[in-house]
């Protein structure tokens, strides 16, 4: 167990740069002792002291805000960085040098029993507020990005995000993975789709701006068309969504 503990520390200290002494990480990183409580519920768990092993549990979300089911698994050097309001469920596996950030879930999405909690293999990085539900799978190396809700497979090596999340293009993820936020290449689709219509918009003004000017050609009044189509200004639009 003290190998464990010692490894978990230096985990802290390796993708952590604000830690500086073994003894404030020991005392002050509530991801840490979460998980050293969970290591002593879990063992109560598999001896059949169900209730003792939840108790443990209760008491370490009290101290920590991090709440670990009992019956979850999870590996060497596992890291929680500031940890409140994470989550993970009881049927959730989670493999080595996992690093979760604040407010993550790992949980159900079925109250069906037997496997219902998400997979996590080898160096997987989940960002603060991010969601994997149901029993799926997301691959060694694989990251999860900020706030995103994953409810299909992640490849190894792939980086998810978005609601729901989707794979990005290899020329997105060299842009770089944020853990805390979205970064300037995830744009927000609602704005996407008003950009587009009002595009739309434009060119349709400058139709009918053409006709106007036929008509006119033509002699024919086209005062009251235009004082008309000059009441909607698209470009007004544009820098509301901006």
């Amino acid at each position: 167990m003290f190998e464990n503990i010692r490894e978990d520390i230096a985990g802290v200290f390796d993708r952590d740069p604000a830690a500086r002494t073994t003894f404030e990480v020991l005392t002050c990183y509530p991801g840490l002792h979460a998980r050293m409580a969970h290591r002593l519920s879990h063992r109560l768990w598999h001896a059949n002291f169900k209730w003792l092993a939840r108790f443990v549990s209760h008491l370490a979300r009290g101290l920590t805000g991090i709440e670990i089911h009992p019956g979850a698994t999870i590996g060497r050097r596992f890291f929680i960085d500031h940890g409140m309001g994470v989550v993970i469920g009881e049927t959730a596996e989670i493999g080595d040098d996992v690093t979760l950030y604040h407010g993550v879930t790992l949980g159900g999405t079925s109250w069906k029993e037997g496997k219902r909690h998400p997979t996590l293999g080898d160096g997987v990085v989940v960002g603060a507020g991010a969601k994997i539900l149901g029993p799926i799978h997301v691959g060694s190396g694989a990251k999860v990005g900020s706030n995103a809700v994953v409810v299909k497979d992640v490849p190894p090596g792939a980086t998810a995000a978005g609601i729901p999340a989707r794979i990005l293009d290899e020329e997105r993820k060299s842009a770089g993975f944020n853990p805390y936020g979205i970064g300037g290449d995830q744009n927000d689709p609602v704005s996407k789709a008003l950009h587009g219509l009002i595009g739309h918009s434009v060119t349709v003004d400058q139709r009918i701006e053409f006709i106007l000017q036929q008509l006119e050609k033509m002699g024919v009044p086209v005062e009251e068309e235009r004082a008309t189509a000059d009441k909607f200004d698209p470009n007004h639009l544009n820098n509301i969504v901006d």
